[in-house]
């Protein structure tokens, strides 16, 4: 049976597409996804710009190449049950990438970020963003605009924690008990709780 590709999508859609990407949907505070890197590398914000700005890459990248493979290859030659590898192929290659460059060009950077840059490879927001635009039917427009403003709304969130996070480590006013990873859950809990104002919004 032959396969048919995504219809394209008109400028009110690839709109509505990129807000709920980056807040009705957000991957972190909304979906829960990807929280490792999330809680891992915001402890301070120029970090976590670094990490928001590597995971943008890799998931613009990574759906751009994840839908051609999908519809190139895949789906032309019935193997469509190998998409989970196929893409995890994808996206490790495209961290290795990020990876070189960051090791030559920004090695501070590079240092910071430690263990947290590698992980991309298994961050479940890159993997399900790839997977979402297929499952959804999106065009390669489409998707590259999810995969971006996906990344933009990790960042977003990764931004506006780490802030908070640097606020509170400055802070002599937080409870013994509190200090340290538990104020963090709490403050990512509120974080999430101010974004579920972002639900059922829409542009007409």
């Amino acid at each position: 049976m032959p396969f048919v590709f995504p219809d394209s999508m008109g400028l009110t859609e690839i709109l509505s597409l990129a807000v709920a990407s980056i807040l009705v949907n957000n991957y972190i505070l909304v979906q829960f996804l990807g929280c490792c890197s999330f809680f891992g590398v915001s402890k301070k914000t120029d970090t976590a710009i670094g990490m928001g700005m590597a995971v943008v890459f890799v998931m613009a990248l990574s759906s751009a190449v994840t839908w051609a493979v999908q519809y190139f290859i895949l789906e032309p030659l019935n193997l469509q049950y190998m998409q989970t590898i196929a893409f995890i192929l994808v996206i490790a290659t495209l961290v290795q990438f990020v990876e070189m460059f960051m090791k030559k060009s920004m090695p501070a950077l590079y240092s910071a970020l430690g263990i947290f840059l590698p992980l991309i490879t298994t961050n479940c927001a890159v993997l399900g963003a790839a997977i979402s635009n297929i499952d959804n039917g999106y065009s390669f427009i489409g998707s590259m605009v999810y995969g971006v403003g996906s990344g933009l709304g990790y960042t977003l969130a990764i931004v506006l924690f780490s802030s908070i996070r640097e606020r509170l480590a400055a802070t002599s006013k937080c409870p013994k008990c509190f200090e340290g990873f538990p104020i963090a859950l709490v403050s990512a809990a509120l974080l999430a709780m101010s974004f579920m104002g972002f639900s059922g919004l829409s542009i007409w």
